[in-house]
């Protein structure tokens, strides 16, 4: 398919999306056009008597009811805001180098430039609408998208080129110009006016539903919000398939223009954009997520995917070679101060994938890389095992298990691993406690009431620190378009799933073993760009410690995890110091 053909398949089913609202008009007018005839018909003659006058009447009121209530739909459509995606906005002064590469590509490729770049704290690039009047102050008149000079008319402002930050960081300038090529070359036919209508349309309804399934907005008119709701809904169903097939033609026509831009170096970058989504993920997921849980956010995430996929460069045998493009340009060199773009995209990704604050405060601070392994990862340690051990005093566990031994003092790994340590009855071993559910199962009886009192535990605790839910919509302020989107159900895209009572008994005990390790035998807190949080035991990092852990919450096998203590030298007999 060439650039015509798609553009050309793209305008067709813009036109049929259009026809579905003239449809809609033309059933809103149907009322009043017979309102008109029978008027008509009554002047000159030809509908007279009592039953002519009542369907007047009838006819006359219904087709007042409908025209007030297509108005009323017409004008929620034209006004409702449009869902905007959260972003990080880049001015034009902040990065002339990153706007003047865009201009030069779409020059390129014969489009109009987009009207503004931003930033998004996921590995995607897009162009957005934002042309509604909520998102913004309109374009000034007589200047174009681009600033310069014009005829005295309103011209539409071009859609606003979204790039995914990693990118920036981990791709070299020549790769984002060969990946944003085909994201740029959509601004052609945005610039359609068929298209754009059909799309206006398409977004007013979906905004129209979201609008009249809020019930805050409109308590006392449920009434009215329900039939608006189904009017948006039966339109939306009936141009649902004419959209799709419109924006697949117009991706179409947008890929085939960007052919004849960097083509082999857009299969080389296209490589890379794999590479950046599997570095990110494990980021976020290992890296950021212990943080975030701890108050903190790394306020260098962008930078820190950048060590991520060094790491896993060195560690992959098929990204070999990839680490030698480091000596080449970054991308974010197109930007003047990086620093900054790099901390408000941090903040917006721990809000979107955690839910956290939209400023920093007391308890939601930014944290260095340098200061992780202190600041996070020894604090998470400490924090799990004074949890631990005030469970273990709700449930009435005594320090030791011989009545002759010392008190120790304080918290000792010795008195998790007596407790979780199933001694055997009269009759014999005790077994496992069954369970329907694997994943939840604690393991054996000792571990599963545990378990049960740490995630109640955690319940409380988060339920104490939780924000109040706000009673109004947000105030718009600096940084990330706050004030564009809906931030009353953070986070908007979790990570992972509530941890089950098995994986928080497991990272409760692992947390005792390293703080035990860190207080009795010299080990020390690290950071893995790969796995997270990491204990380093004579400078090498301690990778079988999980499986000895699991042996004793699941099986109350204690003789793996005290081999490696022995092999160590941790002394578990020895209070350790929590928060």
């Amino acid at each position: 398919m060439d650039v015509e053909a798609g553009a050309q398949a793209a305008r067709t089913r813009a036109l049929a999306v259009l026809r579905v609202r003239g449809r809609a008009l033309a059933v809103a007018l149907l009322p009043a056009a017979v309102t008109v005839i029978l008027l008509a018909g009554g002047s000159t003659g030809h509908f007279v008597g009592h039953g002519w006058d009542t369907a007047r009447w009838t006819v006359g009121a219904l087709a007042v009811v409908v025209l007030l209530a297509a108005a009323g739909v017409a004008l929620v459509v034209a006004r409702a805001r449009p869902a905007v995606s959260p972003t990080v906005p880049i001015p034009e002064e902040s990065a002339p180098d990153l706007y003047r590469m865009v201009r030069d590509l779409a020059d390129r490729l014969d489009v109009p430039a987009p009207s503004a770049i931003a930033l998004t704290p996921d590995c995607d690039s897009w162009l957005e609408d934002r042309t509604h009047p909520a998102h913004g102050p309109p374009a000034p008149k007589g200047r174009d998208e681009l600033g310069s000079p014009g005829p005295h008319r309103r011209v539409p402002a071009a859609p606003v080129l979204v790039i995914g930050s990693p990118f920036l960081w981990w791709m070299r300038v020549g790769e984002l110009r060969a990946v944003l090529a085909p994201v740029v070359a959509g601004t052609g036919p945005s610039a359609q006016p068929d298209i754009a209508a059909a799309r206006r349309f398409v977004r007013g309804l979906d905004a129209t539903v979201a609008v009249s399934s809020t019930a805050a907005r409109c308590p006392a008119t449920r009434l009215v919000c329900a039939g608006l709701g189904w009017v948006a809904r039966l339109l939306l169903r009936s141009c649902r398939e004419h959209a799709a097939l419109m924006e697949r033609g117009v991706a179409a026509a947008a890929a085939e223009r960007a052919q004849a831009v960097d083509y082999g170096l857009r299969i080389v970058a296209q490589e890379q954009v794999g590479l950046a989504y599997a570095g990110w993920d494990r980021l976020l997921t290992r890296v950021a997520l212990p943080a975030w849980r701890m108050g903190r956010w790394p306020s260098r995430l962008d930078a820190g995917v950048v060590a991520a996929l060094t790491e896993l460069s060195r560690r992959d045998r098929l990204a070999e070679g990839f680490a030698s493009r480091l000596g080449e340009r970054p991308a974010c060199d197109l930007l003047e101060e990086p620093g900054l773009v790099d901390e408000a995209a941090s903040l917006l990704a721990a809000r979107l994938f955690h839910g956290g604050p939209a400023e920093p405060g007391p308890d939601w601070s930014p944290v260095a890389w340098q200061e992780y392994p202190e600041e996070v990862v020894d604090r998470t340690w400490r924090t799990e095992a004074a949890r631990l051990h005030r469970v273990l005093d709700s449930l009435g566990v005594r320090a030791t298990l011989d009545p002759a031994a010392p008190d120790p003092g304080g918290p000792t790994l010795a008195r998790v691993l007596d407790h979780l340590t199933e001694p055997a009855a009269p009759d014999g071993p005790r077994e496992p406690v069954p369970d329907e559910d694997a994943d939840e199962a604690a393991g054996t009886e000792c571990s599963a009431a545990l378990a049960a009192g740490l995630t109640a535990a955690l319940a409380r605790e988060e339920a104490a620190a939780a924000p109040p839910a706000p009673d109004g919509p947000a105030p718009a302020g600096q940084g990330p378009d706050s004030a564009l989107w809906d931030d009353c159900a953070l986070p908007l895209f979790p990570l992972q799933p509530p941890r089950t009572a098995r994986e928080l008994l497991a990272d409760h005990v692992r947390a005792m073993v390293c703080c035990a390790a860190v207080d009795t035998a010299g080990a020390t807190p690290g950071l893995d760009w790969l796995d997270g949080p990491s204990l380093l035991v004579d400078g090498e990092r301690a990778a079988d410690l999980t499986p000895r852990v699991l042996s004793l919450i699941e099986e109350g096998d204690p003789a793996p995890l005290r081999a490696w203590l022995v092999e160590s030298g941790i002394r578990p007999e020895k209070p350790v110091r929590l928060v």
